[in-house]
């Protein structure tokens, strides 16, 4: 029988424990990936600490984190298209079923049988090998010329920031948009804005992530260290002649990011949000309503990235315009996992850490 180290969740906010088990088994529909790079993100810190219980997301224990993959196919049901041993692929972070009406219209993300990595047994990505589900439309191959690596570091923050920005807030070149956050998604938001030709305003309270921001083409950075909601608005006008942006991206979901991702707004100007809240907020922030009125702003959330645009993302990366594995600060093993995870809830995390060592 073969077996595989994998890190399990067997108790809310204590330590996870590398254990060895078996491979899990694959139906006619699946694939068994060997998964070659997996990013640790901050929503494994969110499912490890037992958030979103109020929107129901339930996470069965024992289970295994980790939804930001690249890998190589290993083995495919019968009824399997399209892919063969070999295949190096990524896997959006929500297993879709292909069949629902938002499936039909391109609209994977939104998936009504939808299943993620972490809630399906032998499915999550903080493992040698997984099983995925329904593989001809969740396996996305890659491009002879991005790397698992790179499928690793698009896999959750990336092609979320990538919807975010293009689909959702619809950033156009010319255009000045504030990045709320200079995190995991804020970066990649914020490398994504410049590509298309924004000029993006950073908004972070660390001046090293602002620092970093600025290499990556930041035109302005503000560090709103002590600065109200309010005041940071009052100064990202100051810097943009007098007026706020035509759009903004809250990369972070706590009160104080979407609040400051609003105020910052021009008239008519468009908000998107990916951050989603934690234990402090529970999923309930208070928007100021009439401001929203008067200024006729658009606000809109945003989850994942469908798979119908995968390509492309896919080819803006194989042609150089974005580089996902840029923001990879370190390669790790699964032992560190829970050292990453514990430097969360305060955001000391700096990059994508991803791991390649599966021991």
């Amino acid at each position: 029988m073969k077996t595989m180290n994998t890190l399990r969740v067997n108790a809310f906010r204590k330590p996870m424990t590398l254990e060895n088990v078996k491979l899990p088994d694959i139906g006619e529909d699946d694939a068994l990936v060997r998964v070659t790079a997996s990013g640790v993100c901050r929503t494994d810190w969110h499912l490890w600490n037992a958030d979103w219980t109020w929107a129901g997301v339930n996470l069965p224990i024992p289970t295994t984190l980790g939804h930001e993959i690249g890998g190589v196919i290993e083995a495919v049901g019968k009824n399997v298209k399209g892919l063969k041993t070999g295949t190096r692929i990524t896997v959006p972070f929500n297993f879709a079923c292909g069949c629902c009406s938002h499936c039909y219209s391109g609209e994977q993300n939104l998936c009504d049988e939808a299943s993620w990595p972490f809630m399906l047994q032998g499915s999550g990505g903080f493992s040698e090998y997984i099983r995925v589900p329904n593989a001809t439309l969740n396996c996305v191959p890659l491009p002879e010329n991005v790397s698992e690596l790179d499928a690793a570091a698009l896999g959750c923050r990336y092609m979320t920031a990538w919807r975010a920005v293009v689909n959702k807030a619809k950033v156009q070149g010319g255009e000045t948009v504030a990045v709320i956050g200079i995190g995991g998604v804020g970066l990649a938001a914020l490398e994504i804005a410049t590509a298309l030709g924004a000029q993006v305003i950073a908004i972070d309270n660390r001046d090293d992530r602002l620092a970093k921001a600025k290499k990556l083409g930041a035109v302005v950075t503000i560090n709103n260290t002590d600065l109200s909601v309010e005041e940071t608005a009052k100064k990202l006008r100051s810097l943009n002649n007098g007026r706020g942006v035509k759009a903004s991206i809250d990369a972070v979901g706590i009160s104080n990011a979407t609040l400051t991702a609003l105020e910052c707004l021009d008239k008519g100007g468009r908000m998107c949000t990916v951050g989603l809240t934690s234990q402090e907020d529970h999923g309930e922030l208070n928007i100021p309503v009439d401001k929203l009125v008067f200024s006729e702003w658009s606000v809109s959330g945003s989850l994942g990235n469908p798979h119908s645009d995968y390509p492309e993302l896919l080819n803006m990366i194989s042609a150089g315009r974005l580089s996902p594995s840029q923001h990879v600060t370190r390669q790790i093993s699964l032992s560190e996992v829970q050292s990453v995870i514990d430097q969360m809830p305060d955001f000391e995390v700096d990059g994508y850490v991803v791991i390649t060592k599966f021991d």
